[in-house]
């Protein structure tokens, strides 16, 4: 049975399985780490090309945190050493940066965590280096709507299983996979607390959706099929069959009448080309 819960703030920064419904001071603390999240990605816009390494991108995201009060949620969590995750071509989450040079025609998702205030901002965009092919581009955008769909399911009243029915159908009407590894997840204090979003799911299913809930939508579309592997060094996941994956994630939170995406760009560079 799914437990919701009406947060003080100080029982927010415990993971105790409950859905927790949040109130206007979350609302407040999620904007403010929503849009530094979002002004990352959009200054990030114009540092990715041919030639430059992920670990200068790495670097210029966790000073751009640290210059605006925030700190990298994923410096340190559960032993990962950066200050983003880059993720590169079959690459379909969690890529560490490193000195291997992005070169043209690579796509490649950066996912951002500042934590500002207490509040985790979480998200992430799909990058296209120099010049990329039509496939890889077509499945960046679709993707972009694979996000976009499913946040548009989300309302008072609907099912969690909505959000991964669209999402699902939506990439399999292009035959493409969608990944089940992997989900989104409940955040507000905590980085990662219930619900799990999955992205492939039957409509009608799963708890019921109420405002003031948190959470990120982030589908994982591969241009090949939906499974893959993960690394040898305990966090990259690449596709089994080595095709292309892409991935978008806002962080939204839900409202009376629908939700609010706290991670929206505010420079309006949603999606590539930027």
């Amino acid at each position: 049975m799914v437990e919701y819960q009406h947060v003080t703030d100080d029982m927010s920064v415990y993971r105790d399985g409950t859905i927790k419904l949040h109130g206007p001071e979350g609302f407040a603390g999620m904007r403010k780490a929503g849009r530094l999240a979002a002004e990352i990605l959009d200054a990030l816009a114009d540092k990715v090309e041919p030639g430059v390494t992920t670990e200068e991108l790495d670097t210029f995201v966790r000073e751009m945190m640290l210059d605006a009060g925030a700190v990298p949620a994923t410096l340190g969590y559960r032993g990962f050493t950066h200050s983003c995750c880059t993720s590169i071509n079959h690459v379909v989450c969690h890529g560490i940066p490193g000195p291997k040079k992005l070169k043209s025609g690579d796509i490649v998702n950066i996912d951002v965590t500042p934590l500002l205030d207490g509040w985790h901002g979480d998200t992430s965009r799909m990058f296209l280096v120099g010049d990329v092919p039509l496939k890889a581009r077509k499945l960046v955008e679709v993707t972009y709507e694979c996000l976009m769909i499913g946040i548009q399911q989300v309302r008072p009243g609907a099912r969690l299983g909505d959000i991964g029915a669209a999402i699902q159908a939506h990439a399999e009407s292009h035959r493409y996979g969608v990944v089940r590894e992997f989900c989104g997840h409940g955040l507000g204090r905590l980085f990662h607390d219930a619900p799990e979003v999955v992205h492939a799911a039957r409509a009608g299913t799963g708890p019921e959706l109420k405002a003031g809930m948190f959470m990120t939508i982030e589908p994982m579309i591969n241009l090949g099929r939906a499974p893959v592997k993960l690394l040898n060094d305990g966090w990259t996941a690449v596709t089994r069959d080595k095709s292309l994956s892409a991935q978008f994630e806002h962080s939204i939170g839900i409202t009376e009448d629908g939700c609010e995406i706290f991670t929206e760009s505010p420079t309006g560079r949603h999606k590539p080309p930027y």
